[in-house]
């Protein structure tokens, strides 16, 4: 079918057709002789003439009736209160076709955008002679779009869209085409003042059709693309897709595809990557059994491999070339990279270029091509030149510095966090506390929107500080997930708990938690205020559900708590973003709580905290927990390890025979309980507590001891020893032991007396 009778057919359908028939002008690209003498020489005397009475000198001219009279009629439609500007995009345009000696129709796009301006100060700076309404331009543009002369408005910049929407197709049109849209955008949480009602304008100049049913998901995409950045088209795109997929105009699941920036990407991911690697990198990613996540993550690590493997090895053109050499050197690159390496974008990593990456982070990247060459040689794509479970294993080195290490934050920095997220406030969201943020280093783009209303901030906080969930499951919460426990056992010392439904993560299937009751006081407080918000889907399940943390038809994207929520938090508990683990991240929050109720006073056991975290084995949950250095020294003294090995033991000190000097005679004596030692070097001796058969040893039951002990010159002194868990026991009355120390002491020598005088000093006070 012929533009013309599709054209036909839509004026029927809808009972609008384009405004002006251009077939009824003369569209000769050539001036006439007569023409071109009235641009030179009538023209310019009108142009200087009185404000007001302009356009009659103008109309005045008659050989310029076949330049006037389309410009008219196209002014005439846009119903302007004043009448400077039509005047005014007559004036230009009648000048402009005098200094580019030809008629407007005869104009090419790149023409066309110089005389109307990319921007307005190109367009002022274009027509500088002439003093112009502000509102000139856009008449101008409006001329030019209903007289087909120039209908790509989107490469211009700075254009008040939805005005130039009603100069074009009428005002109430529009406004009756955006209602519909603007009350389901106010519905799900947007403001009146929607900005995005700009695109749909644009959009609808873009499809020459002012009804919405004429827009499509590349036409939006292409909108998106020509007026926003790489960070935010995307966005912008996919609430117009769901508002209109919501009113039934897209369908519900379209995807606006902006194939040009696509190929940017694609050509900026590929950049050093050799082709044969791309192609087999790209058919494994459409054929592996993977989340979507996961793929992103894998094809960035085997570009960057691709990219090692062209700079090392340039002459391999096939991956059926690859051997166990090539292998087993990209393990030994791994093991010693650094940040920066083989990538084509330094931006986001400029602090850190250089220095020595992750443990965990050379592991994924072993783990990738382990999986990568093991599928693609059992698909039967390449020879099996090599094993990949066991080349791509990482190195003991590594191995070894992988275990459980939870980073938990210090308890007193979560204490301020736990205050601060149950006193949030709108001061706390303010541009005050941005800017302080943006001067404390944060990047402005990071801070994220901060339209969203404070009870869903409020009970996002909350979440995070209580509940002990993964990020993927906070922002994955349904409407309705909390509820008050069944039947609550009452007791005065203990609250109310609060059931949470947590949804399927990536290790356990859907269950129920219990929390605490703060947090699902939170989230009914939020579900009380929550405009209303259509179903998504569940990026896991496939589900169409209702999320609970959703404004304005998009949830919050998991890295929201990490780059706005938890700054925040901090910058009001007065706490570090980063401690000696790291940076404080929403995951860490989970570690902190595992902990804490594994180190509680009454405890949860490993596998009840196994359950609460929904792990799906005990080996997970143990990377969680963490001994508190408090608890550990609680420990570590009942355990009394100094204590074990040190006894104190009565020192008896005979002043009588010191003041003699007695020389060999005993004047110190050890008191063991059942006798005296009179050996000086007692300490060193391997039969303590075992002296039955020892010169030196003086029974409590004779008459000498008593002697002793009753002597008037005897200063009884401690001294500790260190004993061993046998001479402990036989210290501490346990016969069997002292019976298996006698036995193990049978076949060792006791001390002599003529060791002792031999050795003996006697000490002079």
């Amino acid at each position: 079918m012929s533009a013309a009778a599709l054209e036909m057919s839509y004026a029927r359908r809808t009972g609008w057709r384009w405004p002006i028939d251009i077939t009824g002008y003369d569209r000769a690209s050539t001036l006439s002789r007569c023409e071109r003498e009235a641009l030179i020489n009538e023209l310019p005397g009108a142009l200087r003439g009185h404000q007001g009475r302009r356009t009659s000198y103008i109309a005045q001219i008659d050989a310029l009736i076949r330049l006037r009279k389309p410009i008219e009629d196209a002014t005439r439609l846009m119903d302007y209160a004043d009448p400077r500007p039509p005047e005014d995009a007559m004036r230009l345009l009648l000048n402009s076709c005098s200094k580019l000696g030809c008629s407007f129709w005869a104009w090419d796009e790149p023409t066309w955008r110089s005389v109307l301006g990319v921007t307005p100060k190109q367009f002022n700076q274009f027509h500088d002679p002439l003093k112009l309404h502000p509102a000139s331009r856009q008449a101008a543009i409006a001329t030019a779009y209903l007289l087909r002369c120039f209908t790509n408005v989107a490469s211009l910049k700075e254009v008040q869209w939805v005005g130039l929407a009603q100069r074009v197709f009428g005002k109430d049109r529009i406004i009756s085409c955006l209602e519909p849209i603007t009350t389901l955008a106010s519905q799900w949480g947007y403001h009146k003042d929607w900005i995005f009602r700009s695109f749909i304008a644009e959009a609808l100049l873009a499809a020459e059709r002012p009804d919405l049913e004429s827009l499509s998901a590349e036409l939006i995409a292409r909108v998106t693309h020509s007026r926003c950045s790489d960070r935010g088209r995307d966005g912008i795109s996919y609430r117009l897709r769901r508002l209109l997929g919501e009113m039934g105009i897209l369908p519900a699941n379209a995807k606006a595809v902006d194939e040009e920036y696509a190929a940017v990407l694609r050509e900026r991911r590929v950049a050093n990557v050799p082709p044969y690697w791309t192609a087999a990198v790209e058919r494994w990613e459409a054929l592996t059994v993977q989340g979507d996540r996961c793929k992103i993550r894998n094809r960035a690590i085997l570009f960057k491999m691709g990219r090692w493997s062209h700079a090392e090895y340039p002459q391999v053109s096939s991956l059926d070339e690859w051997t166990r050499d090539m292998a087993v050197h990209y393990v030994s690159m791994v093991s010693n990279l650094t940040i920066g390496e083989h990538v084509t974008r330094t931006v986001n990593i400029r602090s850190k270029l250089g220095k020595p990456t992750s443990v965990g982070t050379k592991v994924s990247y072993l783990q990738t091509p382990r999986r990568f060459f093991g599928e693609i040689q059992e698909w039967g794509w390449i020879t099996r030149r090599f094993d990949p479970r066991r080349v791509f294993r990482p190195p003991r080195a590594i191995r070894s510095m992988i275990g459980p290490a939870p980073r938990t934050i210090a308890d007193e920095s979560w204490a301020k966090l736990l205050w601060a997220g149950l006193n949030l406030t709108t001061e706390d969201f303010s541009p005050s506390v941005r800017n302080e943020l943006i001067n404390a280093g944060l990047r402005a783009k990071s801070l994220g929107p901060s339209h969203y209303p404070l009870e869903m901030m409020q009970a996002l906080a909350i979440v995070w500080l209580f509940a002990g969930l993964r990020s993927d499951e906070i922002v994955r919460l349904r409407v309705g997930c909390a509820r008050p426990e069944p039947s609550p056992q009452r007791s005065p010392n203990k609250r109310a708990c609060w059931m949470l439904d947590v949804p399927v993560n990536k290790t356990f299937t859907a269950f129920t938690k219990p929390v605490d009751a703060v947090v699902g006081e939170a989230i009914k407080a939020w579900e009380a205020v929550r405009p209303d918000q259509p179903t998504s889907i569940d990026a896991k399940t496939g589900e169409q559900v209702h999320v609970l943390f959703s404004v304005r038809a998009r949830s919050v994207s998991r890295a929201y708590l990490n780059l706005f929520l938890i700054p925040i938090l901090c910058h009001k508990a007065g706490v570090p973003r980063s401690d000696s683990r790291g940076r404080l991240t929403s995951h860490r929050a989970r570690a902190t709580i595992a902990t804490q109720l594994f180190t509680a006073r009454d405890p949860m056991s490993l596998d009840e905290l196994q359950a609460w975290l929904g792990h799906r084995n005990a080996t997970s949950t143990q990377h969680y927990v963490a001994f508190t250095p408090t608890r550990l020294a609680k420990a570590y003294k009942d355990a009394a390890y100094f204590q074990r090995n040190l006894r104190m033991i009565d020192v008896l000190i005979d002043q009588d025979a010191v003041r003699q000097g007695a020389g060999s005679a005993p004047w110190r004596y050890y008191d063991l309980g059942h006798g005296l030692c009179s050996y000086d070097f007692f300490d060193q001796c391997p039969h303590r507590m075992a002296c039955a058969k020892c010169d030196f040893y003086i029974p409590k039951d004779s008459s000498r001891a008593q002697l002793l002990e009753s002597k008037t010159g005897i200063v009884r002194m401690l001294q500790e020893i260190p004993l061993t868990d046998e001479e402990r026991l036989a210290v501490e009355g346990d016969k069997g032991a002292l019976e298996k120390l006698l036995t193990r002491l049978e076949a060792v020598p006791v001390p002599r007396k003529s060791l002792q005088a031999s050795s003996d000093t006697v000490v002079k006070p």
